[in-house]
């Protein structure tokens, strides 16, 4: 019988094999913290996702140590947007199943480049 490690047990997101480099990516900015790619399923003319390579399951499993990162995250999604020719755009962070979140790793949709709808959903 085959016996499973922790370590094979553990899913790795599709960011984390993105940030390995096991999957192809357009990667518009990265540092030690974070990447950010370029949406596969874009909702507006920009549309990226900004993510920790440190693996947080959802906004609602921070915790108090992480929110270094958070701020972090922020300061990098308003400077890729800037970087992309943005003046207006919005920041989106989906958290469970009822609020859309469909990759289990925290990440941030930055979306513009047209005119944003309210309400959003």
């Amino acid at each position: 019988m085959l016996r499973l490690t922790s370590t094979l047990l553990r899913r790795c997101s599709v960011f984390e094999k993105i940030s390995k480099g096991e999957l192809p990516a357009r990667v518009v900015y990265e540092d030690e913290q974070c990447q950010v790619i370029h949406d596969i399923s874009p909702v507006s003319p920009v549309h990226l996702l900004v993510y920790p390579r440190k693996k947080i399951a959802r906004l609602s499993t921070a915790e108090e140590g992480d929110h270094p990162l958070l701020g972090h995250l922020l300061g990098v999604a308003a400077k890729t947007a800037k970087a992309q020719g943005l003046e207006g755009y919005r920041v989106v962070i989906n958290v469970g199943e009822d609020g859309g979140q469909t990759i289990d790793h925290l990440h941030l949709h930055v979306v513009g480049g047209r005119k944003q709808c309210w309400p959003p959903g």
